[in-house]
């Protein structure tokens, strides 16, 4: 249990007497064997994973660009069979069309991964000096029951270590996992709170290191929501069809931080305007694909104030497969990494994704 809930609760518990604190013993009980349920629904987090990493945008001009994507599962693609429909192939396939620049992308995430984790993952994508990093991250923290102060204090020393070596940073913030089948209620109605918690935290850290967030939680609630094929096959993690709904948000942030701010082409209405930090904040909480762009505070931004965008880009055309060499053929590989890997493991893989 968050330590300002619990101490929320035992001061009710004290105010309220024995009785209180049994119904709060008989609480904690019913959430704990939920969790144990929805674990043993959703299964072990075991299979494959198809790895992005590769050349995109074969026989396109000028430099190349370097992209990073650093986080959990959603990050990774997990639960897809072909590495096309995975959510680095349809993000730098986005940036290749648009830029008509060769894309070389590193996939560092791992299955499992909580913030904690995530240290190995930025020095690998550290050394590989990216243009810009994707970071997706926040499900396992919850699941985990690490309060949202503590994930976000975490992510900022990641948004800043990126920064520091000229990385632009996008921030995917944490899905409302109140859409979660997977979880009965209650349980599922306080993963849906600690998961919008943590991702307005997020948001607030990622702009005041002076990277971007984008808002996934609304949009996994109202498309996941109307549309269950959305869901792979353990009720947990996205379809081929779901990652393609979170690139969509994505990749105009992706864009825009490597110079692209054109949005003729979007598909939605946005909305693209200054506003004090905790409005954009909430609003992004509340609205899919919203971006709080942090990239200009103390310049352009002064007072508290950021950029938020709200934004999609079609993603309906053909995504590309990567290549092993800038000009080479593809050759995919395969990668798995076990759920809740301790953060040697976790070490491990990011070592062996680091460049040579």
């Amino acid at each position: 249990m968050d330590r300002g809930v619990f101490n929320a609760v035992a001061g009710v518990a004290v105010r309220g007497g024995a009785g209180v604190l049994a119904a709060t013993a008989s609480a904690t009980a019913v959430l704990a064997a939920e969790a144990q349920l929805a674990r043993k629904v959703i299964g072990k987090i075991d299979d494959p994973v198809r790895d992005a990493s590769g050349w995109y945008g074969r026989g396109l001009p000028g430099p190349s660009l370097r992209v990073a994507l650093i986080g959990d599962s959603l990050a990774a693609g997990y639960g897809v069979t072909d590495v096309v429909a995975t959510p680095g192939a349809g993000i730098a396939t986005g940036i290749a069309e648009r830029l008509e620049r060769r894309v070389h992308l590193k996939v560092f995430a791992v299955t499992g991964a909580e913030t904690k984790h995530l240290e190995p993952q930025v020095e690998a994508a550290r050394a590989f000096a990216p243009h810009v990093v994707i970071v997706i991250v926040g499900g396992n923290d919850v699941t985990h029951m690490t309060s949202a102060s503590t994930s976000a204090h975490r992510l900022r020393h990641i948004v800043r270590s990126l920064r520091e070596v000229g990385a632009e940073v996008v921030v995917g913030t944490c899905p409302d996992m109140s859409v979660l089948n997977s979880f009965a209620r209650p349980l599922r109605d306080v993963a849906g709170l600690r998961s919008r918690q943590l991702a307005e935290t997020q948001a607030r850290v990622t702009a005041e290191e002076g990277g971007r967030s984008v808002s996934l939680g609304s949009l996994l609630v109202d498309e996941f929501t109307a549309n269950p094929q959305l869901f792979g096959p353990d009720r947990f993690h996205p379809s081929a069809d779901g990652y393609s709904a979170m690139v969509s948000v994505l990749l105009p942030s992706a864009l825009g931080a490597l110079g692209l701010e054109d949005d003729d082409d979007l598909t939605a209405p946005y909305r693209d305007g200054e506003v004090e930090m905790h409005r954009a904040v909430e609003e992004a909480a509340r609205v899919a694909g919203t971006e709080i762009d942090g990239s200009g505070r103390g310049s352009r931004f002064a007072g508290g104030r950021v950029r938020l965008r709200r934004r999609r880009r079609d993603t309906g055309g053909t995504t590309e497969a990567p290549r092993t060499t800038e000009d080479g053929l593809h050759e995919s590989t395969v990668h798995a990494i076990s759920e809740n890997v301790p953060g040697s493991d976790v070490g491990a893989a990011a070592a062996e994704s680091a460049p040579t």
